[in-house]
């Protein structure tokens, strides 16, 4: 199983939604994912992959493909910072 698909799963599971109802370019606002939902997810990914991901990045995580870009740049030891620069330009 890759890093999206686990990640599409533990969004699922966290948030009781149907097998298959997350996509990879869903938006939490989509999914109806409110910020206490994102911390329980965010915590939940923590654990699956055994990491941390920073405060300042969690914050700004807002669809399942900013999750997935983020959580690959960051088991890889890649610079994140620039995620949340991009996650502002977004919104």
């Amino acid at each position: 199983m890759n890093i999206e698909q686990k990640v599409i799963q533990i969004i699922e599971r966290e948030q009781h939604l149907e097998p298959g109802s997350v996509k990879p370019n869903s938006t939490f606002a989509e999914l109806g994912v409110d910020s206490l939902d994102g911390v329980n997810i965010l915590f939940a990914i923590e654990e699956e992959f055994k990491i941390d991901i920073p405060d300042s990045i969690a914050q700004n995580m807002r669809s399942v493909a900013q999750v997935v870009d983020g959580l690959n740049r960051a088991l890889e030891g890649r610079d994140v910072s620039d995620l949340v620069a991009m996650a502002h330009s977004e919104a």
